[in-house]
């Protein structure tokens, strides 16, 4: 009988230790991001490094917060409101808080009536989280305009520790700037899906492939974004 020659066998690919080898891995599989879009994969970068000066912005607070030795304003006393003679404390704050929150869900709602190409639904709803986006952005002047005229500065604070003032503004106001932003472009996005770019594929800015509504999730990715990052603002800022 014929000799039976053997299968022969390819040995697995070898990697090399550390860093290169984990960059040789990703680099060679063609699956990770081969039905990812540009604009959402670059949407998820900004969020991750957006995430980290948020970060930072929040740890500095904390580090400031239990490093000094000057006593820490009250912030249910400092934002607290008179209303009708009666003492409200974080009243403000946690109105806020629900017209942010109850965006990120018309936004939801939004990004969902894109999929099902419902197209002026969707439109609807972005005006709608851009209203309540704006809405937020007024709360928020008020409420500087309020501490600015009771005599806090970012390099004081008539109740204490000098930090407060700074910590407030730089928090609040990096904040506020993006909730800014979205907004705006939360207008240009909705003015587009009205007209029925996406569906027509008319050239311009922020039109996706035809059929594809691709912008509204990308806003919706940044609206999300936007709303968890009050979440802590919330906690770490108003309750602590």
């Amino acid at each position: 009988m014929p000799d039976i020659l053997p299968t022969p066998t390819h040995a697995a690919p070898t990697l090399s230790p550390g860093w290169r080898g984990i960059v040789a891995d990703w680099s060679s599989d063609q699956r990770a991001f081969k039905n990812v879009s540009w604009g959402k994969a670059m949407m998820w970068i900004f969020l991750l490094s957006d995430t980290f000066i948020f970060g930072c912005f929040l740890l500095s607070y904390m580090t400031v917060r239990m490093s000094t030795t000057v006593p820490w304003p009250n912030p249910s006393e400092v934002f607290a409101l008179e209303i009708a003679g009666t003492h409200m404390p974080l009243i403000l704050i946690a109105i806020m808080t629900f017209v942010l929150i109850s965006s990120s869900g018309t936004m939801a709602m939004a990004v969902n009536c894109g999929y099902r190409r419902q197209r002026v639904r969707s439109a609807v709803l972005m005006l709608v989280t851009a209203l309540l986006g704006a809405t937020f952005v007024g709360m928020q002047a008020f409420e500087w305009t309020k501490l600015i005229h009771e005599g806090v500065r970012p390099w004081e604070n008539p109740w204490g520790a000098a930090q407060f003032g700074s910590s407030f503004f730089m928090i609040t106001g990096f904040h506020g700037t993006h909730v800014t932003i979205g907004v705006i472009f939360l207008i240009i996005v909705a003015r587009k899906v009205w007209r029925g770019d996406f569906d027509q594929e008319r050239r311009g800015f922020f039109t996706s492939r035809k059929g594809q509504y691709e912008a509204v999730e990308i806003m919706g990715l940044y609206w999300h974004f936007v709303d968890l990052v009050w979440v802590f603002i919330f906690a770490f800022f108003y309750l602590w």
